[in-house]
């Protein structure tokens, strides 16, 4: 019953996350134009995480910021590829 509860927590707390990181804004490729709230907020992650080692919450945002950088890449690739 408390693993049920933990999880479901945790699962409320990963789809309110992921939206949250959608909303923001990231240039896909290395230019020196665009913005990077995406990886400003891994970075923030990234910090917390080094001060207070093996907090679920830490290890989820990364998890969750990975999976978006990833779900980016691959719809650019999708647009690159239907505009070729």
């Amino acid at each position: 019953m408390v693993a049920q509860v933990y999880s479901d927590v945790e699962n409320d707390f990963r789809e309110r996350y992921t939206n949250h990181l959608r909303t923001m804004k990231q240039k896909i490729y290395d230019t020196n134009l665009g913005y990077t709230e995406l990886e400003d907020e891994r970075k923030l992650v990234n910090q917390q995480a080094m001060r207070t080692p093996g907090r679920r919450g830490e290890i989820i945002k990364s998890e969750e910021i990975d999976k978006e950088f990833s779900r980016r890449y691959s719809e650019h690739k999708k647009a690159m590829f239907y505009y070729d």
